[in-house]
């Protein structure tokens, strides 16, 4: 029984001893005037007061049971499923038997943002596998996973369980079916970064790995007495030992970045000093080149960003700029507010180099892992060819992006687009 319907029949016995009260107390009050042992009016009055005391205990009854009603509504199926639903950890989503959601969770809702109640999931989820396991899951009664990829706005993998829900054991159809869904993206990333990390490796480190093991060969045998060429090996092999600790830190780098790719970082940063501390610290390499570096910044630029990353992109872009760009010019850094193709406000630092230029078939792959446009030269300024990979790769995580533009003997330009966090100010 539920609440409100035991309340019926508690109502009607407090209204009946009511009438029992009230009318006890016409005969005790009206006997008491009688007798001549109260006057009239006072029991008039006596008789006023027990019968409101009487109305008042009805009335506070019949509030009572209004109380109560909101409880027997919450009792009932379809909110108890709803709230069910909502309070679990996981993205979950309630389908009947037709295949139309009956309720969800805002986990749910935010990796499909499409699902609405009463409407078919097929309408938002459009994974033929995923609609194939439901309809199986429905029809037999059994357990069904499907693990499936998505590419837009992020890759990203998924494991659903389809799993079919009785209330009566016996029943031959499922009363509804719950879907839950498994983020499995983190354990790919760490695969993928896992096999690109020895691919890459075994690649970049065969080079300086031979020559170390041939100059320690050297070393043991026709050089071992000769003082200068051990000397000379010796040099060399801590270049190489140098450029092996660089490179397996940029790929180091670029796996924490890559394995955090999906989080957008919230916290407020300010570009004109990040930049200026960037250029502060290459100050020495700066001067080695004879190059004179130009900040053009005269307003505060706050965008949402990792410090320390944001610090990395711009050692790339301005360490490149220093090392490829022609010896005795200048870099000139520019830090301001402009609109992208949207309409949108966006942060903008351009840093620009006077050097050699980049020919066109270059500029669409030189964000690529271990792509130079001159190995040799490359190499010999100590570059790994992962700085520009780990920018665009920190600027995807930061919903950023890189423009490049240059042409045989009239420099370079790299532009960052960062989406701002608030207007830029007067500093």
């Amino acid at each position: 029984m539920s609440v409100t319907e035991s309340r019926v029949p508690f109502t009607g016995a407090r209204w009946r001893g009511v009438r029992l009260v009230i009318a006890a107390a016409a005969i005790v009050f009206a006997g008491l005037a009688l007798a001549g042992t109260l006057p009239v009016p006072y029991a008039l009055a006596g008789f006023a007061i027990m019968a409101a005391a009487a109305a008042l205990a009805l009335r506070s009854g019949t509030q009572d049971d209004r109380l109560a009603r909101p409880v027997a509504i919450s009792e009932r199926g379809d909110d108890f499923l709803k709230a069910l639903v909502a309070g679990l950890p996981d993205p979950v989503v309630a389908l009947n038997r037709d295949g139309r959601v009956l309720t969800l969770n805002e986990r749910a809702r935010a990796i499909a943002p499409a699902l609405r109640q009463g409407e078919p999931v097929s309408f938002a989820l459009r994974m033929p596998e995923l609609i194939e396991a439901i309809g199986q899951a429905t029809a037999q009664g059994e357990e069904r996973r499907v693990v499936y990829f998505e590419r837009v706005p992020l890759d990203r993998w998924f494991e659903t369980v389809v799993m079919p829900v009785k209330r009566d054991p016996n029943a031959s159809q499922p009363d509804f079916v719950l879907m839950t869904f498994h983020d499995l993206t983190p354990l790919r990333r760490v695969e993928e970064m896992r096999a690109d990390f020895v691919a890459n490796a075994s690649h970049e480190l065969r080079t300086p790995l031979a020559a170390l093991l041939g100059f320690i060969e050297t070393l043991q045998g026709s050089a071992r007495e000769d003082t200068k060429a051990r000397e000379r090996f010796l040099s060399i092999m801590q270049e190489q030992a140098r450029r092996m600790a660089r490179l397996i830190d940029d790929l180091l780098s670029l796996s924490r970045i890559e394995l955090n790719a999906h989080r957008r970082p919230d916290t407020p940063a300010d570009l004109v000093p990040i930049v200026r501390q960037v250029v502060d610290g290459l100050e020495t390499l700066a001067r080695d080149r004879g190059v004179t570096v130009n900040i053009d910044a005269s307003n505060a630029l706050t965008v949402l960003g990792d410090h320390d990353e944001l610090v990395r992109i711009f050692e790339n872009l301005v360490e490149n700029a220093l090392k490829y760009g022609a010896a005795g010019k200048r870099v000139d850094i520019k830090i301001g507010l402009a609109t992208s193709a949207d309409g949108v406000g966006e942060a903008q630092v351009s840093v620009r180099d006077y050097g050699p230029g980049i020919a066109p078939e270059h500029l669409p792959r030189l964000t690529e892992r271990f792509y130079r446009v001159d190995v040799s030269e490359s190499r010999a300024q100590g570059g790994t060819g992962l700085g520009l990979a780990l920018v665009k790769h920190i600027l995807a995580r930061h919903r950023g992006r890189l423009t490049i533009d240059s042409a045989p003997g009239a420099g370079a330009t790299f532009t960052i687009h960062l989406p701002t966090a608030v207007p830029a100010i007067n500093r």
